[in-house]
C-alpha cells in the first residue's frame, strides 16, 4: 500500500523527459478529446520537456515516486517581470500541470509536490505563486492558503476564437 511515507519527491532531470511526457498524456488525455496521435505527442512533447529539464531553464518539474514506479508530478516556471520602483512583484511562479494518478490520491502526494514547488519559490525570493486551477482542483489550493482573484485578461489571437 502506497502512503505518504513511502513516496519520494525529487527534482526531474532531461532524463525523466520520456516518463514525464507520458504523465502529461495520462494527465491531459483523461479529461479532454485526444487530437493527436499518442506516440506523435509523446515524441514532441519528450522533446519540449527535455530541452526545459536543463539545469539552466526557468522551468523545474518535481516527480512524486513509489519505489520506481511515478504516481505524480508537477512543473512550476520562473517568471520574472521588468523591475518596478513601486511595492509589485517583480517575480513569479508559475505552477502548472500538476498530476497525482488517480489511485494514489487523497494521499498526501500532491501536498508533497505543492511543498516542493513552494520551497523552490521561496529558496528564489519569490513572494507570489500563480496558477490556473480546474475546477476539481479549486479546494486542494485553497486548502493550501491559495486565493482567487478575478484581475486576469486575457484575448484569443488567431481565427479560432
Amino acid at each position: 500500500m502506497i502512503t505518504e511515507e513511502t513516496v519520494q519527491v525529487r527534482l526531474a532531470n532531461e532524463s525523466d523527459a520520456l516518463l514525464l511526457a507520458r504523465l502529461r498524456y495520462e494527465f491531459r488525455s483523461s479529461f479532454h478529446k485526444v487530437i493527436e496521435d499518442e506516440a506523435v505527442f509523446i515524441e514532441r512533447c519528450r522533446a519540449w520537456m527535455q530541452v526545459r529539464l536543463r539545469a539552466d531553464t526557468q522551468w523545474k518539474c518535481w516527480i512524486a515516486e513509489c519505489g520506481q514506479t511515478p504516481v505524480g508530478n508537477v512543473w512550476a516556471q520562473f517568471v520574472e517581470k521588468i523591475p518596478n520602483p513601486i511595492a509589485e512583484p517583480e517575480q513569479y511562479v508559475y505552477v502548472t500541470n500538476f498530476y497525482v494518478r488517480a489511485e494514489h490520491r487523497g494521499k498526501g502526494i500532491g501536498s508533497n509536490l505543492l511543498s516542493a514547488v513552494l520551497a523552490w519559490g521561496r529558496s528564489q525570493n519569490v513572494r507570489t505563486v500563480i496558477l490556473w486551477p480546474s475546477d476539481r482542483s479549486r479546494d486542494f489550493y485553497s486548502r493550501h492558503g491559495f486565493s482567487i482573484t478575478n484581475d486576469i485578461m486575457q484575448l484569443k489571437l488567431g481565427s479560432d476564437q
